[in-house]
């Protein structure tokens, strides 16, 4: 859509729905464009709906789970 610095400056709310449906609007003084208001896409940093997987399975060896001997508790500073 295009319309004129005068429209809006009194309808700016308006122009501002648009651009929040998505919509591209460009502003001219008299017949000259000299701005765009453009949407800007959604943020990356959207919470998660309940039960909606975010990232891949975890995985572990059996291993992991393993009793330490008494090198690797040291190697812990536990000794």
């Amino acid at each position: 859509m295009e319309t004129t610095l005068d429209y809006a400056e009194t309808h700016f709310s308006q122009l501002l729905r648009l651009v929040a449906e998505g919509e591209e609007v460009v502003l001219r003084n008299g017949t000259v464009p000299v701005a765009r208001i453009v949407p800007i896409p959604p943020a990356r940093g959207m919470r998660p709906k309940v039960g909606e997987i975010t990232s891949a399975p975890v995985r572990w060896s059996e291993e992991s789970f393993a009793a330490l001997d008494e090198e690797g508790i040291k190697e812990l500073g536990l000794l």
